[in-house]
């Protein structure tokens, strides 16, 4: 098991749930103080591996509590029907392989999301190199996330 200090050291002292920074001086007991979340996908529950420690806001992670992470796309991105991020995110790091994660009404929506979602998972996942690739498609833009 790992010390805040060094699991928000590998985090840079940013929550992976919500992205925002963490205050490491802050009380653990402040709401938005540091915590750590142990994070356990199915595939490493099946065999049996430790759980991965990541940063989290003490309110973030007990809004959270031991259901699975719902990792929010950015309010002011124009997506249709987004993926869950997390559930993308385990089964392209598992697999490898492309997967459709939104749809956006033009181009430059597309690209917006394509942009936030490559910096938020250099964040979330940063063992797993992705890409994305923007399509059109019946009258809107698709948005496929690649894991290279």
């Amino acid at each position: 098991m790992s010390t805040l200090q060094q699991v928000g050291d590998k985090d840079g002292w940013r929550c992976w749930l919500c992205d925002e920074p963490v205050d490491p001086d802050m009380s653990v007991n402040d709401p938005r103080g540091p915590s750590i979340d142990a994070v356990v996908t199915n595939a490493k529950a099946k065999k049996g591996a430790p759980a991965q420690e990541r940063l989290a806001h003490r309110a973030c992670n007990t809004r959270k509590g031991a259901v699975k992470a719902v990792v929010p796309w950015r309010s002011d991105l124009f997506v249709v029907d987004p993926a869950p991020i997390v559930d993308a995110v385990e089964r392209l790091s598992r697999k490898g392989g492309k997967e459709v994660v939104a749809r956006c009404p033009s181009r430059d929506d597309a690209e917006q999301a394509s942009e936030w979602l490559l910096d938020r998972l250099s964040r979330l996942a940063p063992d797993t190199a992705f890409s994305t690739e923007v399509k059109p498609g019946g009258g809107q833009f698709l948005l496929a996330l690649v894991a290279r």
